[in-house]
């Protein structure tokens, strides 16, 4: 007995309606062109680990893996504006990766190939954390970042994902607390 369809699924941080109010306004001034397609505010997220097809047991075990990952929540600045011409890809992401942000998707990247998971490793996107703004985009330079778009990460999820032509649209499985840090961590 085979088991029910599998379930495209990936980890990811979503800001707070506050950073999505202030990239969602940025992607309009930047990309609001022609033939350029806004990320909907409910799809702006950081993917932390994308694991691509999986069946609904393999997802649970997924969510119990991630339910171990132990990391304190931090302060998360989005402090640049980046472009992707093959794709026309325009996206906001850091300077350099904060090491609480990395601790944390070496951890759970860690613990899910122990477990057998193969995460997706693109061409650069372990290297630049980013939110994608818009596809689709012209764009002959990218402008300076002027105020860095800010919010403090509490927790992670695990995120299935569902294709369309028009658009991608997400739900939340399941989401993983951080635990609180005295300090501001970067």
């Amino acid at each position: 007995m085979s088991e029910a369809r599998s379930r495209r699924v990936f980890f990811a941080l979503w800001p707070d309606d506050e950073a999505i109010g202030h990239l969602s306004v940025l992607a309009r001034g930047l990309a609001g062109g022609a033939g350029a397609r806004l990320m909907r505010p409910a799809s702006l997220h950081l993917t932390l680990a994308f694991v691509g097809p999986v069946t609904p047991t393999q997802a649970a075990q997924l969510a119990k893996i991630a339910g171990g990952v132990r990391a304190v929540s931090f302060d998360l600045s989005l402090d640049r504006l980046g472009f992707w011409p093959r794709r026309g890809i325009l996206w906001a992401g850091c300077r350099q990766a904060p090491a609480s942000l990395r601790g944390l998707a070496e951890a759970l990247a860690l613990d899910l190939r122990a477990a057998g998971f193969t995460i997706d490793n693109r061409p650069g996107s372990a290297l630049v954390p980013h939110i994608t703004l818009a596809r689709r985009v012209r764009c002959a330079s990218v402008p300076l970042l002027g105020t860095p778009i800010r919010w403090r990460v509490r927790e992670f999820a695990l995120v299935e994902s569902h294709l369309t032509p028009s658009a991608a649209s997400y739900k939340t499985l399941a989401s993983f607390p951080l635990d609180e840090a005295d300090g501001v961590c970067g």
